[in-house]
């Protein structure tokens, strides 16, 4: 921990003690910055690992989520700019840098994204690496996407731009918006919550930008896939319930029916793929927390302008 320092990086953790060695080397290019690793009950040694790189974590006695976690992490630091990061992954020399500087450059912005690449092996080639994220963008249905996911770099990833919001991976964010949204929707537990702090932001007036010059590599849902039982059935269920209440959040009624169509072929993609009862289970939890959604939504209204999100649509 820095006392000095201008950034906050927060990582959460569960069973990660095989994926943060890298991690936390990665660290030490970034220059002054202050840690905060928030453990979700990890058995696998992680906090052992941690201690004994002279790091004193906060522990907690189970899994309380990706979101909770941030927001605990963040609770305990004071700083201009914090950046959750996921475990999995790794900062290329001067990528917090990059990403203050474009921060500091615009005080319109809430938020910048990171150049995110996907790590496949061993081998660490900037040049030659996959998109794993420039930045999040949505559908006209509402679905929120990795723009740039899976795809070959060329020049129209490395130039700067507006985006619809940030991945929670890794994300360098204005406290003054995290402190205006009150972080991440802890009752998400994981997935789709930094889509809906996305979006809650867009409605308060924040903007976000994809800044290229910071890259960052992630392996994407390692400790999930290794820890969560049965991970894909898991996965399935938090997007579709979490889904449903961003969309219910900010999307315009005439939008419904769209909706409605693209739920039902998502139910017929997830029996093709045997997640059909994870699936069902998610929507149908998202439903009964409409009641809710609709709520917030009307809060938002009133704080803000919820057409703001929804110039995103379709893009």
């Amino acid at each position: 921990m820095s006392e000095g320092a201008g950034v906050a990086i927060v990582i959460p953790s569960w069973n990660s003690a095989a994926l943060l060695p890298r991690c936390l080397d990665s660290l030490a290019g970034q220059g002054e910055v202050e840690l905060v690793v928030v453990d979700n009950g990890s058995v696998d040694g992680t906090v052992g690992l941690l201690r004994e790189r002279g790091i004193d974590p906060v522990t907690l006695p189970e899994n309380v989520g990706f979101a909770a976690a941030v927001d605990l992490g963040v609770a305990r630091t004071r700083t201009p700019f914090v950046l959750p990061l996921n475990a999995d992954t790794e900062l290329r020399p001067g990528a917090v840098a990059a990403l203050v500087a474009a921060l500091e450059g615009d005080p319109g912005l809430g938020g910048v994204a990171p150049r995110i690449l996907q790590v496949e092996g061993e081998a660490r080639d900037v040049d030659a690496a996959r998109l794993y994220s420039a930045g999040m963008a949505l559908t006209a249905g509402g679905r929120a996407f990795e723009t740039g996911a899976g795809e070959a770099q060329s020049a129209a990833w490395l130039r700067r731009r507006e985006v619809f919001g940030v991945c929670g991976a890794a994300c360098l964010l204005r406290r003054e918006l995290f402190d205006d949204l009150g972080g991440y929707e802890r009752s998400f537990f994981a997935f789709y919550e930094d889509v809906d702090l996305n979006v809650r932001a867009q409605v308060r007036g924040w903007r976000f930008e994809y800044v290229p010059e910071a890259v960052v590599w992630h392996l994407g849902n390692a400790s999930w896939q290794a820890e969560a039982p049965r991970p894909g059935a898991w996965n399935a269920r938090l997007v579709a319930r979490n889904r449903l209440v961003t969309q219910a959040r900010f999307m315009p009624v005439g939008a419904l029916p769209r909706i409605a169509a693209i739920e039902v072929g998502a139910l017929a993609r997830a029996a093709r793929h045997r997640r059909f009862a994870a699936t069902a289970r998610g929507k149908l939890e998202g439903l009964r927390r409409l009641p809710a959604a609709l709520r917030t939504r009307r809060r938002l209204a009133a704080a803000g302008d919820l057409r703001a999100p929804r110039r995103w649509l379709g893009r």
